[in-house]
């Protein structure tokens, strides 16, 4: 912070010492300065203020618009969604063994109830490995489009957490306890991410908040998903209610969560 004004001014023209309070030399008459030092009451000059720094916003990301947060893209689920498929290609091709991707009765390795999931390749009548696309499309299409929802929402490990312990929990429930032959495929996992995304709704609009979710198509969907069993053998009736149901506990932990 500045003092004051000095002690006295040096007028170029004539060199005369003047006061630094006026702007023109009385000897001479040549402007000495554009605008004299302001005076507090009682004839003290005034301080220079202290600039205060100014705010500071990072750079733009890339198709950020100002004031406006970008949006992060999505990753974990297309990973979801691209494994299932790659591992289907490569089992009908037999560059992939079909073993390690069956859990059923008479399987002693719970491992396998996670690598289930991405397996939806069966052998046929006449022992051909074929793919069940009708199943994999179903379940990795709700896959793709509620996974995406929720990873939006609250990030990659919220896709990640809910799909495994959904998926795999499911599934090993259905062998396990419920005694079903087999249980291929992510149809408990694919209910658990619906229904994790779509509790923080159902839960808004009971408390009376409006929003813009198309809740009656989830609904569908879900009907959808929840019979899936009485059209393909692989997908187990149990692993997708569990999964479903998890997937609820999933949503109202979340609906308390913080929106990124």
């Amino acid at each position: 912070m500045s003092s004051g004004p000095d002690l006295y001014l040096v007028c170029k023209s004539c060199g005369a010492e003047v006061s630094p309070y006026i702007t023109e030399c009385p000897y001479c008459g040549t402007r000495i300065q554009k605008r004299a030092p302001k005076l507090d009451r009682g004839g003290v000059p005034k301080a220079a203020k202290a600039k205060r720094a100014r705010p500071q916003l990072p750079r733009l990301r890339p198709n950020e618009i100002p004031g406006i947060r970008a949006d992060q893209r999505a990753w974990a689920v297309w990973l979801l969604v691209l494994a299932p498929l790659v591992v289907t290609v490569g089992i009908i091709s037999s560059l992939i063994p079909l073993g390690p991707f069956n859990y059923g009765q008479g399987i002693d390795e719970p491992w396998r109830a996670f690598t289930s999931l991405f397996g939806y390749a069966r052998v046929n009548d006449k022992f051909q490995i074929v793919s069940a696309s009708g199943y994999e499309f179903v379940s990795v299409g709700a896959i793709a489009l509620f996974g995406w929802l929720l990873e939006k929402r609250h990030g990659w490990w919220a896709v990640l957490l809910v799909f495994f312990v959904c998926g795999a929990g499911g599934a090993y429930v259905a062998v396990e306890f419920a005694d079903e032959g087999i249980a291929r495929g992510a149809n408990g996992a694919a209910l658990g991410l619906l229904a994790a995304w779509a509790m923080r709704d159902v839960l808004g609009r009971r408390s009376g908040r409006e929003d813009e979710s198309d809740l009656l198509g989830v609904l569908a969907i879900a009907a959808v998903l929840v019979l899936l069993p009485l059209a393909s053998t692989e997908a187990s009736g149990i692993a997708g209610i569990v999964g479903g149901v998890a997937g609820m506990i999933f949503g109202v932990v979340f609906a308390r969560l913080r929106v990124r």
